[in-house]
């Protein structure tokens, strides 16, 4: 089952080819608190609702009809973070930025200590992940919008990635909703300068969707990642995610997020990135305002498209009162 926000309000249902409108709500949102305060699952629920008007998915899509499949009405309630070095083959680019004269750089140190204690039995917690934030839901870009890049940025490019959208129920216990394609925009040159800079090239926009997968994470996802410039694909690459091709579980990693008690509070929405193997930036590509992503995968549905938008510069001076 497969769940889409339309910007205008309303959710769609994708189960098998139909698609239909789920009535009664006018956002995924709503629908998972719903589902929550009646202590059912989300199908249980959507069926309850009863067979909505028919729509084409896809058609809406492509007219950029479609918002991030779940939205926080209050984007400050709504946290964007992920987590890196978690994907086996994900070390070596980063290794080729940072690399000390020892031989192994603190991202390759990391990376190991994942592999070796990433996956612990069941019961138990294994070693924490690299953290980042993008900050808040004002970062959240639905599909075909641009991800715009700051004026001062040295690099705007693409990390395919799977993303899991968590809301908190009023004890303050986290519920994933589902899973969705992202695309973690990051700034690449400006990591590369120095490893503690890892904090500032995160601090960018990241796109979602355009459909939720409600369920099991596929344990062995193939995807696609390329840019196209003037319609025609300028970079190509398969990505690998789902735990079989992961150095940590997806419970390991959602635990060393959702330990902390600032990530618990009622009411608020997460969206956590689970890391990447794949980069055009590893491969030397350089991007260009106007260069389409696009991030694949035949587990989530339709691909998720966004150009890329290169912000002009606006002067500030703070001000004191």
């Amino acid at each position: 089952m497969y769940l889409s926000q339309l910007k205008a309000g309303g959710v769609i249902c994708r189960q098998g080819e139909v698609a239909r409108i789920v009535p009664g709500f006018s956002s995924t949102f709503d629908l998972a608190k719903a589902a929550l305060a009646a202590k059912v699952s989300l199908a249980d629920l959507i069926a309850k609702q009863g067979e909505g008007d028919k729509v084409d998915l896809a058609a809406l899509a492509a007219g950029g009809k479609l918002d991030c499949p779940v939205r926080h009405p209050d984007a400050a309630h709504m946290f964007l973070t992920g987590t890196g070095l978690t994907h086996t083959g994900s070390a070596s680019a980063r290794d080729s930025m940072h690399a000390d004269t020892a031989g192994m750089s603190d991202s390759m140190k990391m990376f190991r200590m994942g592999l070796e204690g990433g996956k612990p039995k069941d019961g138990a917690w294994g070693v924490q992940p690299e953290w980042f934030y993008k900050g808040t839901g004002v970062n959240a870009v639905a599909p075909l919008d641009g991800l715009e890049s700051p004026s001062f940025a040295l690099d705007g490019g693409e990390e395919p990635e799977i993303a899991g959208f968590y809301v908190i129920d009023t004890d303050g216990t986290p519920v994933r909703i589902g899973f969705t394609l992202a695309n973690e925009f990051s700034d690449h040159v400006t990591e590369k300068i120095n490893y503690l800079y890892l904090a500032h090239s995160k601090l960018r926009p990241a796109s979602f969707g355009p459909e939720l997968l409600v369920g099991d994470l596929p344990a062995n996802i193939n995807g696609t990642s390329k840019i196209l410039r003037d319609g025609k694909t300028v970079w190509e690459k398969p990505f690998l995610s789902g735990e079989d091709n992961m150095s940590h579980t997806i419970a390991n990693l959602e635990y060393h997020h959702f330990k902390y008690g600032l990530f618990c509070q009622p009411g608020d929405l997460h969206v956590h990135m689970f890391g990447t193997a794949t980069l055009s930036f590893a491969d030397g590509f350089k991007t260009e305002a106007g260069d389409v992503f696009e991030v694949s995968a035949p587990e989530f549905g339709l691909p998720l498209q966004n150009p890329l938008v290169v912000a002009e510069e606006t002067p500030f001076a703070v001000k004191k009162i």
